[in-house]
């Protein structure tokens, strides 16, 4: 069936039903788009005729290089044009994409390009002196490819690309294929990849757009809609935006990093229409003196996630940007968004609805279960599962992991606490899992825990999350001394930082003289978290 987002008397619309893999994308717009912009990327612009050739070059190196379908290719660097390129060459190749946090401590970026087993890493320039201290820690790895210039004597990426004929090869994809491979931090200290397919990224899309509800004209897109990628490609927030926009032909400014100035000088410059970001990028951005001086009449919907937005700040969006808001609910396990807070629900007056993390998505189905998995009714709090097309394919080489997540009738596990009401939208009530989100990164306190563990004077630690105005939650380190021990705090912190992301560190340090535990030993996190939670209605932030 035959499916479009653009209403046809308004120009060009959008055949979705031609779109079933990334690789189908890339063909598609080239053939109906041609020389209209699909991205830029400081001062360079790339038609969706062009892009179409760099990922059939992409796919045509990748071939050569000896790689199979099934491969996996790794990328660790910062947001640009040529990331999409080979996600989308790779599609062509079969080949799956593994983006890796830049953001992330060497250590860790190395275990997790271990575990993808890639043979090819394309390494940003702002990463290129950490990846050249892994090396020796990434022996599958056989050649490195520098995305600029050609840093420690690595072969420059255009030049890698443009050795090989724009000639599409033709591979036969399907919609069940994996395509691409995100990490989540672990909740035993390693994070695991979660595989997700073009049907995954697509399916649930085209159902989006095909509807009619009101609620969701969010959706729809036009000729004239640009879309701004700030959020990072590590991210299914990043990659998954990115997807979305190329997906309804919409022109796509990529920026390298999250910056507060840029942004405003993104939306002033290129009309910005469209954009996903985290509450508190969104509130770095209104809070700069020229926030209020920019014109923002072509932006026409904000999308936000990874935490609820503050109704003080959402006053302040709505007042300096005028346009819609929606919230979104999902996580990597999910393709990002399985649930919708329409702009209809955003009173700057405040309202019970904006409590919750809103309505699924056309095809998502909804759960709140118990202890033994039953399905509880409405208003009872339990664990928040779902079933839909987007729910991944599982975890890369992690398959107790993954029938722990999705069970065998397709129902995915999320870790949250919530409840549905009578009109069926979802309350995120708390985590059943320990996840700390500050920010919009995911930390566990596992790899907190065993980044401070090693500290001579401690004994033992807990990581817990408490408020922060800004972030959302920030990292808090609850740590027991060794006996004639004495804690420093400034030393604990400084410690962990030379061993995990700066944005895991703890930014405070309590020290008590014994750490709650249950009967069977085990810490007891939410006595530990209350004192900070107290008096909110959520234990989520």
């Amino acid at each position: 069936m035959t499916t479009d987002t653009l209403d046809r008397t308004a120009g060009r619309w959008t055949d979705t039903s031609q779109m079933r893999t990334l690789a189908d994308m890339a063909r598609y717009h080239a053939a109906v788009r041609g020389t209209e912009t699909a991205f830029e990327f400081e001062g360079r612009s790339t038609s969706f005729a062009g892009f179409d050739a760099a990922t059939s070059r992409v796919a045509q190196a990748l071939i050569a290089e000896g790689l199979k379908p099934g491969d996996r290719i790794a990328y660790v660097g910062k947001n640009s044009d040529h990331y999409f390129e080979l996600l989308f060459g790779a599609a062509k190749a079969g080949v799956v994409m593994a983006p890796v946090g830049w953001r992330l401590a060497g250590p860790e970026i190395a275990y997790i390009i271990a575990d993808t087993r890639a043979r090819l890493l394309f390494v940003g320039t702002e990463i290129a002196d950490t990846i050249a201290a892994e090396t020796g820690n990434l022996p599958a790895v056989e050649r490195f490819v520098a995305m600029e210039g050609s840093a420690n004597g690595w072969t420059n990426y255009e030049t890698w690309r443009d050795a090989h004929p724009a000639v599409d090869p033709e591979l036969p994809t399907k919609p069940g294929d994996v395509t691409l491979q995100l990490y989540t931090s672990g909740t035993t200290g390693h994070p695991k990849g979660a595989m997700l397919t073009h049907g995954n990224l697509l399916d649930g899309r085209t159902e989006a757009a095909a509807s009619d509800d009101p609620r969701l004209q969010w959706c729809k897109w036009d000729d004239s809609d640009v879309s701004l990628v700030a959020m990072p490609v590590a991210h299914i927030g990043g990659t998954g935006w990115g997807i979305i926009g190329l997906y309804n032909g919409a022109k796509g400014i990529v920026a390298r990093e999250f910056d507060p100035f840029k942004v405003l000088d993104f939306i002033e410059r290129d009309r910005v229409s469209k954009m996903f970001m985290v509450p508190a990028a969104l509130q770095i951005v209104v809070r700069q003196p020229r926030a209020r001086e920019i014109d923002y009449s072509r932006m026409r919907n904000i999308l936000y996630g990874a935490s609820p937005i503050p109704l003080d700040l959402l006053r302040e969006c709505i007042e300096i940007f005028g346009c819609g808001f929606v919230q979104q609910y999902g996580m990597t396990e999910t393709t990002g968004t399985i649930v919708y807070l329409p702009p209809q629900d955003h009173d700057p007056a405040g309202n019970q609805r904006m409590r919750s993390a809103g309505l699924p998505m056309p095809g998502v189905e909804l759960a709140i279960l118990g202890p033994d998995g039953e399905h509880l009714p409405v208003g009872e709090v339990g664990e928040v599962a779902t079933r839909s097309a987007a729910n991944m394919a599982g975890y890369w080489n992690l398959d107790e992991a993954t029938k722990k997540t999705i069970a065998a009738d397709g129902w995915l596990r999320t870790g949250d606490a919530g409840y549905m009401d009578a009109d069926g939208y979802l309350f995120i009530h708390d985590r059943v899992k320990d996840m700390i989100i500050t920010g919009g990164e995911n930390v566990y306190p596992a790899e907190v825990e065993s980044a401070v563990y090693g500290h001579p004077a401690v004994a033992e630690v807990a990581v817990i999350g408490v408020p922060d105005p800004t972030w959302g939650e920030a990292v808090k380190a609850v740590v027991v001394p060794k006996p004639g021990m004495t804690i420093d705090v400034a030393d604990i912190i400084a410690f962990a930082r030379g061993r995990i992301a700066g944005f895991k560190v703890p930014k405070s340090v309590d020290v008590i003289a014994a750490l709650p535990r249950n009967a069977s030993g085990k810490i007891l996190r939410r006595e530990l978290r209350a004192p900070y939670w107290e008096g909110r209605e959520r234990q989520v932030n």
